[in-house]
């Protein structure tokens, strides 16, 4: 069976500066896979290259068995690879519903705004008790709903979530983990990008530890507890 996800020996760097070290990570079909380290191991750098912002100045990306080594990004989103980037990517100057909206047209069409609509404020209420707020005015962990339910809505083949708990308060976390848990259901794989690992660990079937740019660990889900809080010593 065809990874949904693979990388072979991925390098890349930021001009001089080399951060990743030959990596290599697959995502099966409706897999789960946490990412995870301390800061500055290089987490956010892997996704980047998974989701095509960030070229591999060595090694090979293939989604679907294809050979995407050095596509641009809107190419992997043709391929069905999302990502929801770290930090609140929201338009701030328009509402609730008109950030839902625009996303909801380039990828689904005219006809799928409205069902989208629908779907987005069913997976979270507090979206549309505020569709006519202006984004940049919500909190920070409904800003986070809202631009994880503008990809949730359109079920990728594969979905990226980079540092989905960082500032947020753990209700807030628990809800937004339970909409990843429903989108692995409907059959979408999954690279949960983490450094505190209690709710990746719980959600995904296989773990990898990120450290100074390699893989140094990786296994079952299981197996990672003790491994993952003795070498990074984060939060669980």
């Amino acid at each position: 069976m065809t990874n949904v996800l693979e990388l072979d020996s991925v390098a890349a760097a930021y001009g001089p500066f080399r951060a990743l070290f030959g990596v290599s990570l697959t995502v099966g079909p409706g897999e789960a896979v946490a990412l995870v380290g301390a800061n500055g191991s290089g987490k956010t750098t892997v996704a980047r290259v998974t989701s095509g912002l960030v070229a591999p100045t060595s090694g090979k990306v293939l989604v679907d068995g294809d050979d995407m080594t050095g596509k641009r990004a809107y190419e992997f989103a043709r391929h069905g690879v999302a990502h929801a980037v770290e930090g609140r990517s929201v338009f701030a100057t328009l509402s609730v519903e008109e950030n839902l909206s625009l996303s909801f047209r380039r990828a689904l069409g005219r006809a799928g705004v409205k069902p989208g609509l629908e779907e987005a404020y069913g997976m979270f209420p507090v979206l549309g008790r505020r569709k006519g707020q202006l984004a940049g005015t919500l909190s920070g962990g409904e800003q986070r709903m809202l631009s994880l339910a503008r990809v949730l809505v359109e079920k990728p083949k594969l979905l990226i979530a980079d540092e989905l708990s960082l500032g947020l308060a753990p209700i807030i976390v628990d809800e937004l983990y339970d909409a990843l848990r429903r989108l692995r259901e409907s059959g979408s794989s999954l690279l949960i990008v983490e450094q505190q690992v209690g709710h990746a660990l719980k959600l995904c079937d296989r773990v990898a530890l990120l450290d100074h740019g390699s893989i140094t660990w990786t296994g079952t889900s299981a197996e990672a507890g003790d491994v993952v809080t003795q070498t990074f010593d984060v939060a669980s």
